[in-house]
């Protein structure tokens, strides 16, 4: 859009006795160029939580006994059994307690989003034991073990031992991101 004559003439007159600073040579018009985005990632992330929100499974239907234990196809027995013994260092813990369902679920999501950000292997998620659950018993702990068994990148999770949340926690062994290796064990007390 131009300008009328009239309202140029209005603004030379005005900026006349203007006068270029002498540190305006000097200042730098450049910017700095936005960090990258990984798009990819974040469509991947989309995607998960879309599949995790979708939830087919009816959790009242299935029957949960007092331990949780899981191990992904091909995961060895002994993995398992260390895991359960708490032979893992546990790098980070989540705890449920006061969550409701849908905030637990994100949460779940969030935490383990963290965890290979961060190459965390295990970890301990607090569900609860249901105490607070008026007539249903534990529902988080129902939700938890639906949610984690339908994760790829749940190697094996299972109730922990009772000094450490008992049948209140389960320990999560995640796997490994490329090139990283095994998960540190805790050394005998």
């Amino acid at each position: 859009m131009s300008a009328s004559n009239d309202d140029r003439q209005a603004f030379l007159a005005a900026m006349g006795d203007v006068r270029p600073h002498r540190a305006a040579a000097r200042v730098s018009v450049r910017r700095s160029a936005p960090p990258p985005v990984a798009r990819s990632a974040e469509a991947d992330a989309r995607a998960v939580m879309a599949e995790l929100l979708a939830d087919p499974v009816d959790i009242d239907e299935l029957e949960y006994g007092e331990t949780l234990s899981y191990r992904a196809q091909g995961v060895q027995e002994s993995v398992l059994r260390r895991l359960r013994r708490g032979h893992y260092r546990v790098d980070g813990n989540l705890d449920l307690h006061g969550y409701n369902r849908h905030q637990a679920r994100l949460a779940v999501i969030d935490f383990l989003a963290e965890c290979h950000a961060r190459r965390w292997r295990c970890v301990r998620v607090v569900h609860g034991k249901g105490n607070g659950s008026p007539n249903s018993g534990p529902v988080l702990k129902a939700h938890v073990d639906s949610w984690l068994r339908r994760r790829k990148d749940v190697v094996a999770f299972c109730s922990a031992p009772s000094h450490d949340g008992g049948t209140g926690a389960a320990y999560v062994l995640l796997r490994a991101p490329t090139g990283a290796n095994h998960p540190q064990k805790r050394r005998p007390e």
